[in-house]
């Protein structure tokens, strides 16, 4: 018993020198200069927070400090926090460490907001319930990646580029569904395409572009409206199940492609964007974008539908 009386006495003796003899500064990572978030310690020996290490690994697979090779380390893909570090930092710093979490989890909810700031990556039309797979090796994409997972959105915007403008006024959210990292760092990104939305404004953070948004919704039509407007889809939906049926070497190696003629949905309203067919069959017919874009921003499914059954005629029309 007297052995534990002398041991417990001798911890609390530790901990006050501990905190006497180390500071603030101690704890600082070297790359954002504020105490450690996350603490990770390269083969090297030398310790950053956990998103400023990924963050330097982005642009070249290096030590920030040595320059020695961490490409093994990068490879795992895997971070283990310095356990030892957060306990003395838990046991010497606890308000600061509350304080540096606090910003963390400030700075989460800011990227967690899906119509502020929101990431857009400038690459290629995308289209809701739409798959869009990904190739993602630029530093600034992998870190938007990165955010959108750590954040829990999952989601950001895709926009295609525009001559005057860093990109185009109409463009579609994008859900993770999965993300398999490359040994380099580089990733395959599986995403399926969401919610339309238009651009109020546009941003910047830390190298990628942001927006401002609001999300489109097509008009919703009732009565007799509604009525003209199921015939029109039931004859426009016939129409190109003959162009899939077409059966040329072009639209073969589509369907191979993009897979099989979605499903005619129950209730054509439903969804703000309209039914899912629509835009599987304009992500695959040979339009120029701004057309697709003419299209993608149109909030009358009645006047999408019109053009679609124009382009499929005139299609069908052609010798094969």
């Amino acid at each position: 018993p007297l052995d534990i009386k002398e041991e417990t006495a001798a911890a609390k003796c530790t901990q006050p020198c501990l905190g006497e003899s180390l500071s603030i500064s101690d704890l600082e990572c070297s790359l954002c200069i504020r105490m450690f978030f996350e603490p990770v310690t390269t083969p090297c020996g030398h310790t950053f927070c956990k998103e400023c290490l990924e963050r330097c690994l982005d642009h070249r697979p290096n030590c920030p400090l040595c320059k020695q090779s961490l490409r093994e380390y990068l490879k795992a893909g895997r971070y283990s926090p310095t356990v030892l570090l957060q306990d003395i930092m838990l046991a010497t710093f606890p308000t600061q460490l509350a304080e540096r979490r606090e910003l963390h989890r400030a700075e989460m909810a800011e990227l967690s907001n899906l119509t502020k700031n929101i990431p857009i990556f400038v690459c290629t039309m995308s289209f809701p319930g739409i798959p869009c797979p990904l190739h993602v090796f630029e530093p600034r994409y992998r870190l938007m990646i990165r955010r959108c997972q750590e954040s829990g959105t999952r989601r950001f915007g895709m926009c295609i580029y525009e001559n005057g403008k860093s990109f185009a006024d109409y463009g579609c959210m994008l859900e993770i569904r999965q993300v398999e990292l490359l040994a380099d760092g580089r990733s395959l990104v599986d995403t399926i395409g969401r919610q339309r939305f238009r651009v109020l404004s546009r941003g910047h953070r830390d190298g990628y572009h942001t927006a401002d948004i609001e999300y489109l919704e097509d008009r919703k039509v009732s009565g007799e409206e509604l009525q003209e407007l199921q015939s029109l889809h039931e004859s426009t939906y016939r129409l190109a199940q003959r162009f899939c049926e077409h059966g040329d070497l072009t639209s073969r190696h589509i369907l191979m492609q993009h897979g099989p003629l979605p499903e005619k949905e129950e209730d054509i309203q439903a969804s703000a964007d309209g039914p899912t067919w629509c835009w599987w069959l304009i992500s695959i017919l040979p339009l120029d974008p701004s057309y697709q874009l003419n299209l993608f921003s149109c909030t009358s499914l009645r006047a999408r539908l019109a053009q679609l059954q124009r382009i499929l005629t005139a299609l069908l029309q052609q010798p094969p």
